[in-house]
């Protein structure tokens, strides 16, 4: 089941270490009720999730699902260091599942270890709200996570590419061509193009007029302006294009989301 359908999913975290293990380091096997999301930093361990073996390394992230049985014991000659996290989906959705495989091999990014250890630090330090912090931040990590999982993404952005959709975001009514976008930022067109998909999932077209197009929704949705305007307002002068884009979108005309 797939989680973008389950947007009420809130995680409760109950244990989270800096985990630096002794050479005689072991999980005793046994049956979970909650998630276990490891994330392992250095060193090797072998893990068994309903008696199937992984041998996790540097880089790699193990997930064992509530209700698995669960058994792990770290190399001697290389003792495991790693991030866990032990949690809870909120009720009634604990028995929901996350999308990976017991382990899913180097996905662990600067920016994922960055925001690893800035939750390590507002965990262990335990300043005032610091739980509703540290559930952001984790949140932050399982969306970056999922993301990349869903599309087949990079789990980390190019830095043009990224600092060019927080561009689009605000700059999304201005005229785009993707020459002249291309050419801002010194590379070829064809070229550009396919570091767009391979970073978001979809061409250029796509990204500008999904905005677009969200930005629309909520203005038609306000009741506080007609399509023609929301089109305009959005960037896409053609009134019938914008219609035709908005229902590819959003599975429904743009006359329907004034009564939504």
């Amino acid at each position: 089941m797939e989680l973008e359908h389950h947007p009420y999913l809130v995680p409760n975290i109950f244990l989270f270490v800096d985990r630096r293990c002794y050479p005689d380091w072991t999980i005793q096997k046994a049956r979970i009720s909650f998630h276990d999301l490891t994330f392992v930093i250095e060193g090797k361990a072998n893990y068994y999730i309903d008696g199937k073996k992984f041998t996790a390394e540097a880089g790699d992230l193990v997930y064992v699902p509530s209700g698995s049985v669960r058994e792990a014991h770290t190399f001697k000659d290389s003792p495991m260091h790693s991030y866990p996290f032990n949690f809870y989906w909120a009720e009634p959705h604990n028995h929901i599942q996350m999308p990976f495989q017991g382990l899913t091999k180097k996905v662990i990014t600067k920016e994922i270890l960055s925001y690893l250890r800035e939750f390590n630090h507002v965990w262990m330090s335990k300043q005032p709200y610091y739980h509703i912090q540290a559930r952001a931040l984790f949140e932050l990590i399982i969306h970056r996570l999922l993301t990349s999982f869903h599309r087949n993404l990079p789990t980390s952005f190019d830095p043009r590419i990224k600092k060019l959709t927080e561009y689009l975001t605000e700059h999304y009514s201005d005229h785009m061509a993707i020459n002249e976008i291309a050419e801002g930022l010194r590379l070829h067109p064809v070229y550009f193009g396919k570091l767009f998909k391979q970073n978001t999932g979809m061409t250029f077209k796509e990204y500008v007029n999904r905005i677009r197009i969200n930005n629309a929704e909520m203005m038609l949705s306000s009741g506080d302006f007609t399509v023609k305007d929301a089109a305009e307002r959005c960037g896409i002068q053609d009134i019938y294009y914008f219609s035709k884009v908005f229902k590819e979108i959003k599975g429904y005309p743009p006359s329907a989301a004034k009564i939504k």
